[in-house]
């Protein structure tokens, strides 16, 4: 055993590996637990699906640098400070049905070419609200309301000697 931990990091470790969500953290963790009790760099990457290289650098950037996390945090937007106000001002005021309308706004306004994955993600670290609209009913008619309300003003009239007042819907039940 190479006992490069000591029993009090070794059970942080454990602790951070059960409360951890990300698979690439808990595969760090595995792979630093393993080479502490003695597995090779191999062993571990035959048990873990991944190459030698990919477990030499978990466990050295761990034991070098106490790192854990990676640290691919995406590419930096296209968009500088002051599109990305416009844009975010223009999204705010107008409803887009799909995420892929943005990026046809942004290509043609800003001339910046975004896929749909990466404006989505452009969304989120921007704390812009996206959210599909949904259907609305459409053609009311006033005249018709006005007369219903009538109707229904006289029938409450009426109802309060008589009974109640029912409303239905039509459907077909299957």
């Amino acid at each position: 055993m190479n006992n490069h931990l000591t029993p009090s990091e070794r059970d942080e470790l454990i602790k951070s590996h059960r409360k951890e969500r990300d698979g690439r953290i808990r595969d760090r963790i595995k792979a630093v637990l393993a080479f502490d009790e003695g597995y090779s760099y191999s062993e571990i990457a035959r048990i873990l699906l991944l190459d030698d290289e990919t477990i030499r650098r978990h466990v050295d950037d761990y034991f070098s640098k106490a790192k854990l996390k990676p640290e691919n945090g995406g590419s930096k937007s296209d968009l500088n400070e002051n599109e990305t106000a416009k844009l975010v001002k223009h999204i705010e005021g107008m409803t887009y049905p799909y995420v892929k309308d943005i990026c046809t706004y942004v290509k043609l306004n800003f001339g910046k070419l975004y896929s749909v994955s990466g404006m989505t993600k452009w969304l989120h670290r921007n704390n812009v609200c996206h959210k599909k609209p949904h259907a609305v009913p459409t053609k009311a008619n006033a005249q018709a309301q006005k007369a219903f309300v009538k109707e229904y003003e006289h029938l409450s009239k009426d109802a309060k000697n008589k009974g109640l007042i029912y409303f239905s819907d039509s459907f077909h039940p299957q």
